[in-house]
């Protein structure tokens, strides 16, 4: 079962909301949009894996590459730590990991 785009994206920024509350009015639409664009990172893994175009361990380098990714946009903004960010980023992941498992049939996450 292919992952959906927009499930994954909506259910990472959830999870990011609950661990910076306090600030998440302020950067609600950098973050969902950054949320976005790891969820489309991720889906795009998931195409190249399944078409055999990448290796397991390729997939996880991009994921993580990904991940530096998304955490380089959020310390941008004034007022996160990077403990925050980090904490906001682990709880998207581990929200959407056994959709994501599941459907890669390996631990990508």
């Amino acid at each position: 079962m292919a992952l959906d785009l927009a499930e994954l994206a909506t259910n990472m920024a959830s999870a990011a909301k609950e661990v910076i509350t306090e600030s998440w009015d302020d950067i609600q639409p950098l973050a969902e949009a950054n949320f976005f664009l790891l969820a489309e990172g991720i889906t795009n893994i998931e195409e190249k894996f399944l078409l055999g175009d990448i290796s397991e361990e390729k997939a996880k380098k991009l994921l993580r590459m990904k991940k530096n990714t998304l955490e380089i946009a959020l310390l941008t903004i004034e007022g996160l730590s990077l403990i925050a960010v980090e904490q906001a980023i682990n709880a998207a992941l581990n929200i959407v990991k056994d959709a994501v498992n599941s459907a890669l049939n390996f631990t990508l996450i």
